[in-house]
């Protein structure tokens, strides 16, 4: 491969020049087929095999987008080029030369001489703007003053632009054309309030279809304030994305394990029983009899504990350890030294690439191993930092805060445990990335557990004394709480897991899947079907032995592998298809439960409850959905050894905005407001 002048090597290196292997200097990520298509990753195009970089600075960004965007060779004078290419795509959006953003010219060849293609260019973001003349760019700067205006004026935070529906609205008003006249106050609170909310009722009837094919998982996500409030918010996650469902105030029953079981019954019943696979809830001892009350009492259906809650809290107890518990609290030191202090940490990023050292939007326990592992990650650049002329230069260097940091940082104690605690802790954490969210990764926990010890065993070199301290911690969370004979069922039907030869398929497995079709097989006819289908996949029989079905295996989610290669065996195909369909945890919604708060609000009369309850439910369900299209392709193969920490969690995402301004429930109707 040969380098020459191409800009795009300024922010990524070689690993490999057989594979022409390149590695992102921001993220680390590897890709072959050479600096090219790591163009793509930093410019933050989304394609089916390559991952926009999550760490890219913006500015690095737009530079690779324009580099991007412009034609190999110009013969003609920039200005006239520009005029051309505005003129080559109409009206189509691009990028002003005031914004910085990106014009795809998709006829235009790209560095190899090929074209383009159109698919690999994402919508433009709201900030960019078409090539304009001076009267449209005129008018367009007063169209954009004008709607920062109605964000200033209104408190509207700058994070609604990011929206993917805030484009679609602009694009919908132009469409219009001129004269057109917005919603008022009355149409907003009235009859589009009730047009969006039957939107979202049709997209529940369209996955209640999903749900009779893949089955459903109901989320159980709880909240306290202490002793004045206690609420829950029911959702239902099934392969195609989350719905929002109800919010209930439990305040004064929370420790009430037969209410909460008739709760929880409630809703099962309301998505219907038949519908559903298992329900999720933590593993508070009043949820947990709630939970398993409930499967006596529907013997198709299973109570799980929060996978993510309980690996977390794995975690927490590992964390507890004297040595892994010091050198936890030395690195929240250093953190909080750096973060504290503007210009230590604006020259902390300069050292580190723009990488961060902090997680601040992972709540939980993980957070602390995250911060820990990207310490590691920067321990040559942060001493390079510290040993540099800039920092030597500077007054902090002198003070014994910074010093002490410093000695902190030199010290050959701290990088040993510190390297320690991430290698013991890294294997968890992969396992909690999996199963963070609402993705269908049933059919990995069991395996992933698995994994995990064998790997921490493997870092001890098999020493007993030293790996067994940390397994008895985590044998103690997942035989006493997480573990379910679902998990193992699932484990078992994952044809990448089943099929494998390096996988011992022990007992437990067995007997889990065993328990698991019994009560699956509602009839007589299904548990003769299974006992006559179980040994061609057992053996690999007819379809399930091709050699599609074989490659399959590790290049299909095990849900889509049953689908296409199961149809000989349907009755385990169905079953299958419903088990490996579903989430692992419950607790990945940021939700805002300020808004939930205000529902419950016992101040208010029950036509302003119907109201704003509405309104969450309508506000709740629009976010669940762009959650749902910004992420990646759901049902695709997860590979362990490839799971990276370092990417976003769904538990990083923004949480929901809160519904602050309920003024419009002031004004309604007097006739309402009087109503019991």
């Amino acid at each position: 491969m040969v380098r020459g002048r191409d800009a795009c090597w300024e922010h990524c290196v070689l690993v490999d020049a057989t594979r022409q292997k390149v590695r992102c200097n921001y993220c680390q990520r590897e890709f072959s087929g050479g600096v090219y298509r790591m163009k793509f990753h930093l410019a933050q195009i989304k394609n089916k095999d390559i991952v926009p970089c999550t760490e890219v600075p913006t500015d690095v960004r737009d530079h690779i987008l324009s580099i991007l965007s412009t034609p190999k060779k110009q013969t003609t004078p920039k200005k006239q080029k520009l005029d051309q290419v505005a003129a080559a795509n109409g009206p189509q959006n691009s990028s002003s030369s005031t914004s910085g953003g990106f014009h795809p010219n998709h006829g235009s060849s790209g560095q190899n001489g090929s074209a383009c293609p159109t698919l690999l260019f994402p919508r433009p973001s709201p900030s960019a703007q078409p090539l304009l003349d001076d009267v449209q760019k005129q008018k367009q700067d007063d169209a954009d003053k004008k709607i920062a205006t109605f964000f200033f004026h209104n408190s509207v935070p700058f994070s609604a632009a990011k929206s993917m529906y805030y484009q679609q609205m602009v694009d919908a008003v132009a469409q219009c054309g001129e004269g057109y006249k917005a919603p008022s106050y009355e149409k907003l609170r009235s009859s589009l309030l009730e047009n969006v909310k039957g939107d979202i009722h049709d997209l529940f009837k369209k996955y209640r279809d999903e749900w009779k094919e893949t089955g459903c998982t109901v989320l159980c996500d709880r909240w306290s304030s202490g002793r004045t409030r206690s609420l829950v918010v029911f959702s239902v996650a099934c392969a195609k994305g989350t719905l929002f469902f109800k919010s209930v105030d439990v305040s004064g029953h929370e420790d009430d394990s037969n209410y909460l079981f008739e709760l929880l019954e409630s809703v099962v019943l309301e998505v219907g029983v038949e519908n559903v696979v298992q329900v999720i809830t933590d593993t508070t001892a009043s949820y947990v009899y709630a939970g398993r009350h409930l499967m006596a009492k529907y013997s198709s259906l299973f109570w799980s504990p929060c996978a993510a809650y309980c690996i977390d809290k794995m975690l927490e107890d590992i964390g507890r350890q004297d040595w892994i518990g010091t050198v936890l609290e030395e690195a929240k030191t250093i953190t909080h030294y750096i973060y504290n202090r503007a210009w230590v940490l604006n020259i902390m990023r300069k050292f580190t690439g723009g990488r961060e050292l902090i997680r601040p939007r992972i709540n939980r326990f993980v957070a602390n191993f995250l911060s820990l592992r990207s310490i590691v990650i920067q321990e040559d650049n942060l001493k390079h930092m510290f040993s540099h002329s800039e920092w030597l230069s500077s007054i902090y260097s002198r003070r014994p805060d910074a010093q002490a940091i410093k000695s902190l940082l030199f010290l050959d104690r701290f990088w040993k445990y510190a390297h320690e605690a991430v290698s013991v802790s890294e294997p968890l954490i992969k396992l909690l990335r999996i199963v963070d969210g609402d993705m269908p990764v049933m059919g990995y926990i069991y395996e992933g557990m698995e994994r995990a010890k064998v790997v921490i065993k493997t870092y001890y070199k098999g020493i007993e004394e030293k790996y067994m301290p940390i397994w008895d911690i985590i044998d103690r969370r997942w035989n006493m709480q997480l573990h379910s004979s679902l998990h193992a069922a699932a484990a078992f039907l994952n044809p990448s897991i089943f099929y494998n030869p390096t996988f011992k398929i022990d007992l437990r497995m067995r007997n889990g899947f065993q328990e698991v079709m019994l009560k699956m097989a509602t009839t007589d006819k299904d548990k003769m079907e299974i006992t006559k289908e179980h040994p061609f996949y057992i053996n690999a029989q007819g379809a399930l032995g091709t050699d599609f079905a074989i490659l399959g295996r590790t290049l299909n989610a095990p849900g889509d592998w049953w689908a296409g290669y199961g149809y000989e065996i349907p009755t385990l195909q169905k079953a299958a298809i419903r088990i490996l369909s579903q989430p692992c945890s419950s607790n990945w919604c940021n939700w805002n439960w300020s808004t939930f708060e205000s529902i419950h609000n016992k101040k208010r009369n029950r036509v302003e409850l119907e109201k704003f309850s509405d309104l969450a439910f309508v506000h709740c369900n629009l976010w669940l959905q762009t959650i749902s299209q910004r992420r990646e392709v759901k049902c695709r193969p997860i590979i362990y050894d490839e799971i990276d920490v370092s990417f976003e969690w769904p538990t990083e995402m923004e949480s929901s905005a809160p519904l602050l301004d309920d003024s419009w429930l002031d004004d309604l109707p007097l006739e309402c407001k009087g109503s019991p």
